[in-house]
């Protein structure tokens, strides 16, 4: 199951803070920001499709994830290798490096978690 593109970003802030109160995430929204209604709403359908919970405190609600977000992207990433590269890591990744203007430092980079990779398997 996929997640909306605000839902990632509510997702993502979720992952990265300690405060999970219901405002604090809405109010780190990219503009224009979605009225409060449209935030609870998005809350809940993420909590149906199983990405977060909540606990509640009075009033309030604290939002916390259920999935992991390195384990989210990593399902998506793997996705989309299979659907647009025909199952080939290695095209997905000549095309990465090449359309996606990397640094000379960055390919460097790239080459020395390739080779620590190729040594550890």
């Amino acid at each position: 199951m996929k997640l909306s593109k605000t839902e990632e970003e509510l997702m993502s802030h979720l992952s990265e803070t300690r405060s999970r109160l219901y405002e604090r995430p809405a109010r780190r929204l990219s503009e224009p920001k979605p009225a409060n209604t449209t935030v609870a709403t998005l809350l809940k359908r993420m909590a149906d499709k199983g990405f977060i919970d909540h606990k509640k405190y009075g009033n309030s609600r604290e939002y916390f994830p259920l999935v992991k977000k390195k384990d989210y992207f990593s399902k998506h990433v793997n996705g989309l290798i299979k659907n647009f590269f025909n199952d080939s890591s290695s095209q997905f990744a000549s095309f990465f490096t090449k359309e996606t203007n990397l640094t000379k430092a960055e390919l460097e980079d790239l080459q020395a978690i390739i080779a620590n990779e190729i040594k550890n398997k």
